[in-house]
């Protein structure tokens, strides 16, 4: 099982905080669980689809060609700039 969090804009469009899904054996990178996510619809295309999308394995900064393990926790959030 992966916990999957979303943060920010992504949070309020997809009208989801977070969710959990079964580590299955095609689900080897956050890149596999993003492109399951979006075969969801446009909606999910539109938003995970972004190319400056930002994301965290167990909340650490990462790239989506990042390996996921069993109880690993994925976070998926827009770029943020700073003030």
């Amino acid at each position: 099982m992966i916990l999957i969090n979303y943060f920010a804009r992504y949070r309020e469009q997809l009208d989801l905080g977070g969710e959990k899904l079964p580590l299955t054996a095609d689900l080897k990178t956050i890149e596999d669980v993003r492109r399951l996510l979006m075969a969801r619809g446009e909606l999910w295309r539109e938003v995970l689809g972004e190319s400056n999308l930002m994301c965290a394995l167990n909340q650490e900064l990462c790239q989506t060609d990042q390996v996921i393990e069993d109880f690993d926790e994925i976070a998926f959030f827009p770029p943020v700039t700073g003030g």
